[in-house]
């Protein structure tokens, strides 16, 4: 099981690129690798864009038109992984709080296409299959990843309860940054 960071963005509201915003003197790509790495992925893989980014225990890849969307960086990040690498738990370096038991219990599905979900809302991170990374690669284009694949077959989608093992929330904007450093 492999793991997939998508941390490419500039942070255009936030007014920095997110993976380079520090909480705890961790950086939220470092939290992310860190997310994936202890949910059992390995290798992880960290798609990169509008910040240079080194990140220890991580293979990190470029990509050059980050500035198209999230699903630049979805087909990049898939293309970039092993050929072993059965299946990927996708993570987005926004949202700090999920924890490791999130990325175990999608890989403990033994699922084909699993999404955790939060008060019953299907957020990230999700799981793919190896069979299924070309299509999932053809319909993510603009500024949605996985989305476009998983409304296209419901009949493979294993929501996958999280509550408990995490808050969702993404880190958009100066007041999310600010909550960020109140809840700790």
């Amino acid at each position: 099981m492999a793991g997939l960071l998508l941390a490419a963005g500039e942070g255009s509201r936030l007014g920095t690129p997110k993976a380079l915003v520090e909480h705890e003197g961790e950086r939220l790509v470092d939290r992310g690798v860190r997310l994936l790495e202890e949910g059992g992925c390995h290798p992880v893989v960290v798609v990169v864009g509008a910040a240079t980014v080194q990140v220890r225990g991580a293979v990190v890849v470029r990509n050059p038109g980050w500035r198209s969307g999230m699903g630049s960086s979805l087909r990049v990040g898939l293309a970039a992984l092993p050929e072993q690498a059965e299946a990927v738990v996708v993570a987005l370096v926004d949202q700090p709080f999920i924890r490791p038991e999130a990325v175990r219990a999608l890989v403990a599905s033994g699922a084909r296409l699993a999404v955790a979900t939060y008060g019953g809302r299907r957020r990230n991170p999700v799981l793919l299959s190896r069979g299924d990374f070309a299509e999932v690669a053809r319909l993510a284009v603009g500024d949605v990843g996985a989305r476009p694949f998983i409304k296209a077959h419901p009949e493979l989608v294993s929501e996958v309860p999280c509550d408990g093992l995490g808050d969702p929330a993404d880190i958009d904007t100066p007041a999310d940054l600010g909550r960020l450093t109140q809840d700790g």
